[in-house]
């Protein structure tokens, strides 16, 4: 079975339980499953554009779905409220109205141009994640990278560890085994000496990650133009993006430190919240949660899926999201998502 059919099968299965999820939860069924509200997780807003390869599509949805998502989820009875006020409306005696918060991770600047003026048009916070290396120009954004070199290339030359390997990367197939097995082996290796080297092969079939960088991010004059909306607030994410779990916990704490004072430094106010790189439990564990709330932090999210519920209290520097993902791009899956009986679903099974 090649990767590509892999992959349908999983969409395929996933899509079927988000439909389910939404079936049930138009019948009233688990009404308690939602909890009391859900933190969503963006990347980029941008008109979709067709490409055969697209191995970071899933971080990506169009405007328009943007909009319908937020129609959806104002007639599903949620409330729009900022990330920060999230403690606050934990301590806050029960409401039956659900909340979302809406985050966007890494600073795109699509966030300004396509995603600013649709939560204006419904009146609904939310909070970009700005990670200082990326909005610097002095780190990079590898799964950008190595997608762009896999797009353009035929064949690749990489080394995992026991040499130099030849791969042939004719095929769209081709493409994404490679790019999930260099992404495999730059979450399990040394990420800064990974990223170099993905960067380093990139330059020589002359394609320049930092100018890669400087077409998607916004620089500090745009973060600035978008925290001018009330509506807007900015996050910290970390100098490079890194794994904070596999860092040392004072490189940890370096990191996630100047983060919060460079988006300081950008809107003259502490900065509020945190979100985690990656996120995933592999990512971020409950010991950087620690060093999140020492930093002063009043919320920090992960993206490991989950509800929040009055129990979130016990843990607002470690928040569960849920993603919008752009392969899922139906707002009825989001409904269901929202609902969160998919959740319910996986623990029962674990």
């Amino acid at each position: 079975m090649t990767v590509g059919v892999q992959r349908l099968a999983k969409r395929i299965a996933i899509a079927g339980g988000l439909e389910t999820a939404n079936l049930l939860r138009a019948a009233g069924v688990m009404r308690g499953a939602r909890g009391l509200g859900a933190i969503f997780t963006l990347h980029h807003v941008r008109p979709h554009d067709e490409t055969a390869f697209a191995p970071n599509a899933h971080l990506e949805i169009t405007p328009e779905f943007l909009d319908i998502v937020l129609d959806r989820l104002k007639s599903d009875g949620y409330r729009f409220v900022a990330l920060h006020e999230i403690p606050a409306l934990l301590s806050e005696p029960g409401s039956s109205q659900p909340f979302a918060a809406f985050t966007l991770d890494d600073g795109y600047r699509n966030n300004l141009v396509y995603a600013l003026p649709i939560f204006e048009k419904h009146e609904a916070p939310f909070t970009v994640f700005v990670a200082k290396g990326l909005a610097e120009r002095t780190h990079t954004i590898w799964w950008e990278t190595l997608a762009a070199l896999l797009r353009k290339e035929e064949k690749l030359g990489f080394d995992f560890g026991g040499g130099h390997e030849m791969l042939d990367i004719t095929t769209i197939d081709a493409k994404e085994r490679v790019f999930a097995r260099i992404a495999n082996h730059l979450h399990h290796h040394d990420e800064t000496t990974a990223v170099s080297t993905i960067d380093t092969i990139a330059r020589t079939h002359e394609i320049d990650p930092i100018e890669i960088v400087d077409d998607l991010v916004m620089s500090p004059s745009e973060f600035n133009l978008l925290e001018a909306s009330p509506l807007a607030s900015l996050g910290a994410h970390t100098i490079s993006h890194r794994a904070v779990s596999r860092l040392s916990e004072s490189d940890a704490r370096e990191e996630m430190g100047a983060s919060r004072d460079y988006v300081a430094a950008i809107t003259g106010k502490p900065a509020q919240s945190f979100a985690y790189p990656y996120g995933t439990r592999e990512a971020a564990t409950l010991r950087q949660s620690a060093i999140a709330r020492d930093l002063g932090f009043a919320v920090a999210v992960t993206t490991q899926p989950g509800v929040i519920t009055r129990r979130s209290i016990d843990n607002v520097t470690y928040l569960p999201r849920l993603s919008v993902n752009g392969l899922y791009q139906k707002v009825r899956y989001v409904s269901g998502l929202a609902s969160g009986i998919p959740l319910r679903f996986a623990l029962n099974r674990t």
